[in-house]
């Protein structure tokens, strides 16, 4: 098993009566240009163990999206193990956001593969406000978990 460690942030916004939608985004690059079902995240990123996972949620959450993480009080979601075998934790703050403002950050990766050819995609190359229901096919299956997770908070059960 890996002992690589992420940490993210999970925003949501009340909608109006028991309404709360969630913020994902479609994770950037080749790989996951055509794909729609498992391909979004929340904002997070690894982290090394000099920095706390909330700093690195905090920071993920800039570098990701190019805008500060919301103000509030965070509460955590815990851990998950996703497929692969790295280590998940995650904090969720109410918050609105324009996804309109997000300037996503970059990465460089070879591409094609053994090309010789280098170039830059967005890490997130769309983000957008979803239901709970909406979002969980969306999003990488290691992650749903924080969904129930945010409901039975709400609910008062968590």
């Amino acid at each position: 098993m890996s002992d690589k460690r992420s940490a993210g942030l999970l925003v949501f916004r009340r909608t109006g009566g028991e309404g709360v939608e969630v913020l994902i985004g479609h994770m950037g690059g080749p790989f996951w240009e055509s794909r729609e079902e498992e391909s979004w995240s929340f904002p997070k990123g690894q982290y090394e163990p000099d920095e706390t996972a909330e700093d690195a949620a905090r920071r993920e959450f800039q570098e990701e999206l190019g805008l500060a993480a919301p103000d509030g009080e965070w509460f955590p979601l815990g851990e998950a193990r996703q497929r692969n075998g790295k280590i998940v934790t995650i904090w969720a703050v109410e918050g609105d956001l324009d996804p309109t403002r997000v300037v996503p950050g970059t990465f460089t990766m070879e591409w094609p593969p053994r090309s010789g050819v280098t170039a830059e995609f967005p890490e997130i190359d769309r983000v957008g406000w979803f239901a709970p229901e909406a979002a969980a096919p969306l999003l990488v299956t290691g992650q749903r978990v924080f969904l129930e997770r945010l409901r039975a908070h709400l609910d008062g059960r968590g």
